[in-house]
């Protein structure tokens, strides 16, 4: 890790952003190895970015 990551942790702090955006956010940016420790950690995480990924406007069946 950096000290740019470190800061831009902070920034994210900060701006209050929800647990489960910032984990879904981590999986989109991740790199294959800490993708796959991502969605064990954190599989139904995993399986609603991925259904919400494949959904016209990330909305799942039965969202208005």
């Amino acid at each position: 890790m950096s000290l740019h990551e470190y800061l831009a942790s902070q920034q994210l702090a900060v701006e209050d952003h929800p647990f489960y955006a910032l984990i879904m956010a981590a999986m989109r940016q991740a790199d294959t190895d800490n993708c796959e420790k991502l969605k064990l950690a954190w599989p139904h995480v995993w399986e609603e970015l991925e259904g919400r990924y494949h959904a016209p406007g990330g909305r799942l069946e039965g969202e208005a």
